[in-house]
């Protein structure tokens, strides 16, 4: 592979406390060397003047619908995305059709992955079968297999024994636990927050406790058998409590928050735009101030997407009916950028720690650092640009996002992977 080398730019690299004028040079999909004004001369040249270079953003949140559901999104289309997105490695949830259950499974999302994916794969397997909670699926088979994490994400594991069963074993084969809380009991017939704004929209409302009593319960299960937890997609003012009084107990737990639920608030749903209907819905501005209180003192580690694709006719039906989730991957960097860096609630380099060196630390990865020797996955910005984000230039299958019009700044420009160019100057082109 030629070489290449990014010069002129300023390296943001959290992993090595790095925030200055590099250049990168990259040979044989690894960095090989990381100085100021490097001397080379036969290498191809990508000049970075003006620009900001980071580790490859990675998202360990993302649906893509293959198989089962091809007319959402492909390997192919999600990956696409992501490279848009300057996001180097994704993390596909297992509730595809089949679920991601078993050895041959695994195999498939593998082929799909090297047939079809422009960036890196690592792929979630369900914990337990067919996703009903019920029986725990093989999870030694599974990591040996490829699995890089268990999740049931999109249903909770609602028997407290299995959810015990789920930890000891999981702690025991070394597979990180992404969980979906969410009592449904409580949240059943919801179609968004309780609140004011579902009152006067006459809808079914989820009550924020139908998240927090799951995590409260599964706090305690891991205290008690020492076992580890990453939750998904943190939305309330009390979730975020709970997490915080967990680690400060020693218990071992991560959590995530999403770039809609730091922006946006339940009043986003107003005029019954199924645009902004997710699970865990929007909350209040309190609940959004406490997640990006967490975001800022470390309760909540890392920022995911949970990219999640569906077509137009199934978000254009009645709210009640419609399905829940945003796309996320093309706006997860100016959307972090613009709502926290600008905003004074995180320093560039602490919003660029959690969409890189932390959901790697998280699942056990070797990425998110531009060291020499590490692996060439690097995402280029223009922390200036400020654009609005328009539906032609999506990339994914589905356009169900309520971004779409808005004004944002910090855009990636570059997506490099493995030492190879994928996107440039706002154009994929892997």
């Amino acid at each position: 592979m030629k070489r290449l080398l990014i010069c002129g730019g300023t390296v943001v690299d959290p992993s090595q406390g790095l925030e200055g004028p590099r250049d990168i040079l990259i040979e044989d999909g690894k960095i090989l060397a990381l100085a100021p004004n490097l001397d080379v001369s036969d290498a191809e040249t990508w000049d970075a003047k003006g620009l900001h270079a980071l580790p490859g953003l990675i998202d360990m949140h993302v649906h893509f619908r293959e198989p089962g559901q091809e007319h959402k999104e492909t390997y192919a289309s999600g990956t696409r995305s992501a490279a848009l997105g300057g996001v180097t490695s994704v993390v596909p949830m297992a509730n595809t059709n089949p679920i991601v259950e078993k050895q041959a499974d695994l195999k498939y999302a593998s082929y799909l992955a090297q047939d079809q994916a422009i960036v890196n794969v690592f792929p979630v397997a369900a914990a337990t079968v067919g996703q009903k909670g019920e029986e725990l699926t093989e999870y030694a088979d599974l990591k040996e297999n490829g699995a890089i994490a268990l999740s049931d994400d999109g249903r909770p594991i609602m028997n407290g024994a299995v959810m015990r069963r789920v930890l000891e074993y999981s702690a025991m084969v070394g597979l990180p636990l992404l969980l979906h809380e969410e009592d449904t009991n409580l949240s059943a017939h919801g179609s968004m927050h309780e609140g004011y704004w579902s009152t006067y929209l006459g809808l079914p409302g989820i009550p924020p406790a139908a998240e927090e009593v799951m995590i409260a319960r599964d706090l305690i299960l891991a205290d008690e058998t020492r076992g580890s937890i990453h939750i998904q997609h943190v939305s309330t003012s009390r979730a975020v409590d709970l997490i915080r009084i967990g680690k400060s107990r020693g218990i071992r737990v991560t959590a995530e928050a999403t770039p809609h639920h730091f922006t946006l608030t339940d009043e986003a749903v107003r005029g019954y735009r199924t645009s902004a209907k997710m699970n865990p819905p929007l909350r209040t501005a309190r609940d959004r101030e406490a997640v990006i209180e967490g975001l800022r003192d470390g309760t909540l580690d890392l920022i995911a997407t949970d990219h999640a694709p569906h077509t137009r006719h199934e978000k254009e039906q009645e709210f009640d009916l419609a399905p829940f989730g945003i796309i996320g991957l093309e706006t997860l960097f100016p959307l972090t950028y613009t709502q926290l860096v600008l905003a004074g609630h995180l320093s560039l380099s602490e919003a660029i720690r959690k969409l890189t060196i932390e959901p790697a630390r998280v699942l056990g990865l070797e990425k998110g650092s531009l060291r020499p020797g590490a692996d060439a996955d690097l995402t280029l910005v223009d922390l200036s640009l400020r654009r609005v984000y328009t539906e032609a230039e999506i990339q994914s299958k589905s356009r169900n996002t309520p971004f779409i019009g808005t004004e944002l700044q910090g855009w990636p420009v570059g997506t490099i992977v493995g030492g190879k160019v994928v996107m440039r100057e706002r154009s994929v082109v892997g």
